[in-house]
Parts: C-alpha cells; sequence; structure tokens
C-alpha cells in the first residue's frame, strides 16, 4: 500500500494507489500564531550581527526587560561581589600595614581600623560602613590615608550600585504588564455587516472595577500582499476604519 500526497493551494489530499481508491478529507495545513495570546510576537530576530553587543550597550533597559529570576540572581550577585571585593580590600589595607599580626595587644600602636585581625572583622567592618549603622568596636582612625580614600570611593561606589539596582527594581515592578491579565477578548470573532461593510467584531473586557482612562485599542491587519507590492512577508495594514463600542 502506499500514497501519494497531492497538494491544492493551502490544502493537502491524501489519494491512495490501491485498486480500491478512497479520498480523505482534505487536511488544513496548520499555521502558526503570528501573535500570541499574551500579546507577544512569534518573531524571531536574525542576521543582525552584534545583537549582544546592542543589548549591553542599553544595560538598563536590558535588566528591566529581563525575567524576575534573572533580576533577583543578578541583584544578589552584584552585592554579593561589590560586598567580598570592597572587604577585601580593607583587609589587605590591614596587611600591608601590619594591623593583622598587631592584634590589639600594643595599646601605643594605632592601626588604620581598629580591632580588625582578619578577614570576617574587615568584612564586617565594611557592612557597618556601607549600611551607615554606626560604628561601634571598629572605626576607621586618622592615622590612614589610604583607607580614608577607600572609605570615599566606597560610598561613591555603593550610591551608585544603589541606585543603578534598586532603581532597576522599582522600574521593573511598576511596569504594568501584568495588567494585561485581567483584559478579556472574546474567545471568538465574527464577520458581519455594518453600515453596508463587512467588518470584523470582538468585545473586549476589563475585569477590574478601576476604570481605565483614555484607553485605545488598536488593530493591525498583517497580510502577504499589499497594493503597492505584490508579496509582503509581514506586511501590515493600520486599522484606520477601527471603530469601537462601550456600553454599560
Amino acid at each position: 500500500m502506499s500514497a501519494i500526497r497531492r497538494k491544492f493551494g493551502e490544502d493537502y489530499q491524501v489519494v491512495n494507489t490501491n485498486r480500491i481508491m478512497t479520498f480523505s478529507a482534505p487536511v488544513k495545513k496548520k499555521r502558526q500564531r503570528f501573535v500570541e495570546k499574551n500579546g507577544r510576537c512569534n518573531v524571531q530576530h536574525g542576521n543582525l550581527g552584534s545583537e549582544t553587543s546592542r543589548y549591553i550597550s542599553d544595560l538598563f533597559t536590558t535588566l528591566v526587560d529581563l525575567k524576575w529570576r534573572w533580576n533577583l540572581l543578578i541583584f544578589i550577585l552584584t552585592y554579593t561581589v561589590a560586598w567580598l571585593v570592597m572587604a577585601s580590600m580593607w583587609w589587605v589595607i590591614a596587611y600591608i600595614r601590619g594591623d593583622l599580626s598587631y592584634g590589639g595587644h600594643n595599646s601605643s600602636y594605632t592601626p588604620c581600623v581598629a580591632n580588625v585581625y582578619n578577614f570576617p572583622s574587615a568584612f564586617l567592618f565594611f557592612i557597618e560602613t556601607e549600611a551607615t549603622i554606626g560604628y561601634g568596636h571598629r572605626y576607621i582612625t586618622e592615622k590612614c590615608p589610604e583607607g580614608i580614600i577607600l572609605f570615599l570611593f566606597q560610598s561613591l561606589l555603593g550610591s551608585i550600585v544603589d541606585a543603578f539596582l534598586i532603581g532597576c527594581m522599582f522600574i521593573k515592578m511598576s511596569q504594568p504588564k501584568k495588567r494585561a491579565e485581567t483584559l478579556m477578548f472574546s474567545q471568538d470573532a465574527v464577520i458581519s455587516q455594518r453600515d453596508g461593510k463587512l467588518c470584523l467584531m470582538f468585545r473586549v473586557g476589563n475585569l477590574r472595577n478601576s476604570h481605565m482612562v483614555s484607553a485605545q485599542i488598536r488593530c493591525k491587519l498583517i497580510k502577504v500582499s499589499t497594493p503597492t507590492s505584490p508579496r509582503v512577508p509581514f506586511g501590515q495594514l493600520s486599522s484606520c476604519c477601527f471603530r469601537s463600542q462601550s456600553h454599560g
């Protein structure tokens, strides 16, 4: 037994080559959606070349558009790395000056940072400085100019990192992307005659009690051919004749 598939436009018909000829019903080719139901365009960009460098050049917008799990991961890793690096710099200053071997036994010796004997104590001093919770047992002394410079650098760097990451998280939380979850579209669209013309009609409903001020709806008609060109893969036509009707 064998079968031959013949193509008629977008339809396929299976023809059996047995002596008893049987014909199956035409099976339409399944087309992929151009726009998903969540509003995402099902389009993959290609032949862009330096696509990664373009995203990096606009780093802030790239971070805002990332998913929450990647934002939280970058947020945690950035602060963790910054804390470890700055704590290491305080430990290096104490190591070069010999404060680690001092240990607080010589009362006549003035260290760069009082009571910093190892890396954990340097890390705790950095946290006290960064969080501005106030110095207690550990504090910087006036006999350490390199420590003062590092303190100023740490304050500036901490302000930049806080402004960048916290601003990114705030903008991401304030984005109304999830607002579309409470906007419902009718399951089916119909074509009916209105004012002597065939019109595509569908309904949009708002599940929330709050009103949407100056809400606008735009429709796009995607066609393979346009009046000016015989074939355009994704020719988009704005719905200039689109009209909305509100009830209730």
